[in-house]
Order: C-alpha cells, then structure tokens, then sequence
C-alpha cells in the first residue's frame, strides 16, 4: 500500500491519525500550547479575583487616559515607522549612489538600541543645560535658559518620534526585500505611459508594498506596545505603564491583571488589522524568467541628498545614543574604574539568554517537525497557537505567569516538605527559571518560525531515503536534517538571543 501523502487542498471531516508518532506529536504541541496560554489563564484567574468595585474604579479614571494615550502612540508610531521604512526601503532599492551598499546594513542599527537607552539619551542631551542647548545658546549669546525655546522631549511627540526612529527597521527590511523582488515589468509599464517617479511610486510600487508594509507595521506596534522603560521616563502614561504602576505601586494584581486583559485585545486588534492589511492581497509574475530592476544612478546634489535622507534615520535611531553611551561609559572607567559587580550582571545576561535561546530552539523544533510531519487538522492549529507568545506584551506575560509557576513552586515545596521535612523557598524563581519561561514563551513563535522555513527547503524525498535505508527517525533529523537547516537555526537562535 502506498503511503498517505499530505492532502494540498483542504479536505472535508476529521483526518484519522495515521500512526502513533501522529498521537505523539500532537500530544507534545498541545502540552507546549498549553504552557504558551498558561499566562493567559492565569490573568483571566487575577483578574476575576479583583472586588466589585475595582473595575469600575479602572474604568472610569485609569483606562480612558491610558486606552487614549495608547492609541495616540500607536497612531503616530505607525505613521513615522511607515514613512520612513518604506522611504528607505525604496531609496536603497531603486537608487544607487555613495555608500549605498553601507546604509543598506547600517539602516538596521536601530534595532540594537533599547528603547529606555534612546529616551535616557536624549533627554539628558536635549536638556537646558545639556550640550545642545548649551551650545546654541552660546552660539548666539542667549544668557537666560529660557530665552531658548527647544520641543519638551517628554511628551506624547517625543515617545512617538523617538519610538518611530527606533523600530522603523520592521518596515524597512520586509519592504526593502519586496521591492528587491517584484518584477520591474510594471514600473516600466507604467512609466511607459507616462506616470511620473512619484505617481509610479503612490499607484504602483507601493499597493504592491502593502502586505509586507502590514507585517512590519505591526510588528512595530507591538514593540511599542510592549515598551515600557520609554514611555514611563518620558512620562508618557501607556497601557503598558498602567498595568506596571498599578501591580507594583498599587500592589494591586487583581487591577493590572483586568488592564492586562484591556492590552490583550489590543493586541488581538492590531494582528486582526495586520491580518486585514494583507487580505486578498497575492501579486504573482505571469512570466518565469525573472529580471531585478536595476538601480538609477544617482549623481551630484541628487547623491548628496539621498546620503543626507538615509543617515538622518541611523543619526537619530542609533548614532546620537551610541555616542551618549560610549562618552559616559568612559567617562565612569576614569573615574571609577570597573564596576565590581560588572562580571556578575554580564554573567547572568549571557546565562539567561543562553538558556532561552537552548530551550527555545529545542522546543522550536518540536513545533516544526509537528508542522512538517502530523498530519492531523489540528496540527496547524496548534503550530499557530505556539507562537501567541510573540504578541503577547511582556508586562503582561509577566503577570500572568505569577499564578501557574506559583502554583508549582508551591506543589515543589509540599513535596520536599512531605519526603523531607524541610522547608524550601521559591526553586523556580530564585534559580531564574520562571525568567527562562517568560523568554521561551515570548519568543517561542521566532524560534518555530525559523525553524520551519528552513526546513520547508529540505525534500521529503531525503525522509523516504533515509527510512528505506532503515535510519530511525531520530538519526535522521541529527544526521541530515540538522547540518542542512544549521543556517536556519543560527539565525533563529541569534534572534531569541538577541
């Protein structure tokens, strides 16, 4: 009998299970999900706890500030990251001038700053007495602080400009990437029938842009959802710092925990956009041959301009608090020399995200191999739901994985106590590994994700081959799968790393 091949078309009732290996993947996934969605439950268990009169005491004065300052950011984080990722995608892609191979990577820099560094940054150098203001006032001989008037930084404006220049690499990459692959066909066309750079840019190039526009927009926002050092230095009140002031200064779990619930349909709102963003939207050449546009050259003022317009974003995004950490980084080891306590906290950095990035990839692999080899409906399913983490802010994963790893902790304690008759405090959070947890699970869908795309490149044929030779399936995924998906790994291990 010839074996079962996958179905390419959906199918109508349940698919049976086709062996036991089926079962068994099936069961690992569900018990994976089902560690993912533990947080989830956890604030839904919070948050029902919470007194009568605590959500309306929410409601009515911390959620409409919070739920309006939230959007406001969003909205202005949206724009800025799509005006200038999309504008630098299509400036390195279509134009070719000085550098242009240096800003293709360097455009990305921003990505490596944390977003609480930027806001620390600027704010001390755009202070009155700061370097900017210190030398301008110089400059033209204004004595009086006051005589200089220079935009508040913390506020609304500067959390969304400094936001914005700081996660428009979301944008950039996909659309650079897109536009590097569409065919330049269209472009032609329609410059052929006499549309101008920018017409051609609006009607054309950028609905074709849309989908990967949408991805990366939303992955934006989900950062700047998720930031919480920015926004409260710069004294800008987020869902985010809510749910922050009101579990530790409030020490009300109960209350952050229905705030948590408020962001999360946020969440679910922005992946539902994002989901809309991209609907229907499926361009495809008719033609195989495939043919790059080739980049015009840019000359003279042109060229200066276009290197003026791509080191304005890495000024901002990366040069400026780069520069602010290296003066005072200096500065301290003069003065101060080493700090004592240095090796300890780069120790357990590189411990931590070490051991995320172990688990997250094995785990990660797990989820993969279920998306490559069960062939049950509800494998998808699951491969989907093991990636909500990502979306899921980390102060609210942080709240919600209170109860599930208490539970635990408690269950580990009544048992040594039970065998032993010793007390024992908290094993999972004092050895760290409720922090590992938190990391998997927040970037178990970076690790899968990875993971699969690199294995969707290897041949089932390689599969049959190996089994028809008698290796066993283990072998075969350390033998063959493992050295061909090495550069797959790398790169999902450096991103949950990172």
């Amino acid at each position: 009998m010839s074996p079962r091949r996958r179905p390419t078309t959906g199918f109508r009732g349940p698919a049976p299970l086709r062996d036991r290996s089926d079962r068994l993947w099936l069961i690992a996934s569900g018990l994976v999900v089902a560690g993912v969605m533990s947080p989830i439950a956890g604030l839904l268990w919070f948050a029902a706890q919470g007194s009568g009169d605590l959500w309306p005491h929410l409601a009515g004065t911390v959620l409409p500030r919070a739920l309006r300052t939230t959007v406001l950011l969003l909205l202005g984080v949206g724009v800025i990251v799509s005006v200038v990722g999309v504008g630098m995608a299509w400036l390195i892609a279509m134009y070719r001038f000085p550098g242009r191979r240096l800003f293709e990577w360097a455009l990305l820099l921003p990505l490596a700053v944390p977003t609480y560094i930027i806001a620390f940054a600027y704010l001390d150098v755009l202070h009155p007495v700061g370097p900017v203001q210190s030398t301008i006032r110089a400059v033209f001989g204004i004595t009086d602080p006051r005589g200089l008037w220079v935009p508040e930084i913390r506020s609304l404006g500067g959390a969304i400009v400094l936001l914005g220049f700081v996660l428009y690499p979301y944008v950039y990459l996909p659309a650079r990437a897109l536009f590097l692959m569409q065919s330049p066909s269209m472009i032609e066309v329609a410059r052929t029938l006499g549309g101008t750079r920018r017409r051609v840019f609006f009607k054309v190039a950028l609905p074709l842009a849309r989908p990967a526009v949408a991805v990366g927009a939303s992955l934006a926002l989900m950062e700047a959802l998720n930031d919480i050092g920015a926004s409260e230095f710069l004294g800008v009140r987020t869902l985010t710092v809510a749910i922050y002031t009101t579990w530790v200064t409030r020490s009300s779990i109960e209350g952050a925990s229905q705030i948590a619930l408020v962001m999360l349909a946020v969440v679910v709102l922005l992946i539902w956009l994002e989901r809309r963003g991209r609907r229907r939207q499926r361009f495809v050449a008719r033609s195989n041959r495939v043919r790059t546009a080739v980049p015009t050259d840019l000359t003279g003022w042109r060229a200066a301009g276009a290197v003026a317009t791509a080191s304005t974003p890495i000024l901002i995004g990366f040069a400026v608090p780069a520069a602010y950490l290296v003066h005072h980084a200096l500065r301290r080891l003069v003065q101060n020399g080493v700090p004592d306590a240095l090796g300890g906290w780069i120790l357990n950095t590189l411990l931590a995200s070490a051991g995320a990035t172990v688990v997250a990839l094995a785990v990660g692999m797990l989820v993969a191999y279920t998306a490559r080899f069960a062939r049950h409906r509800a494998a998808p399913v699951l491969v989907r739901l093991s990636g909500l983490g990502y979306a899921v802010p980390g102060t609210v994963l942080a709240a919600g994985m209170l109860l599930p790893f208490a539970m635990v902790d408690n269950w580990i304690a009544d048992g040594w106590r039970y065998f032993t008759g010793e007390r024992i405090g908290l094993v999972l959070s004092g050895l760290g590994v409720v922090l590992v947890a938190g990391y998997v699970i927040r970037f178990l869908g970076v690790a899968s994700g990875g993971i699969e795309a690199g294995l969707s490149k290897i041949s089932p044929s390689l599969d049959m081959a190996a089994r028809s030779l008698g290796s066993r399936p283990i072998r075969t995924v350390a033998t063959i799968h493992v050295p061909l998906i090495r550069p797959a790994l790398a790169a999902a291990g450096l991103l949950v790393f990172v």
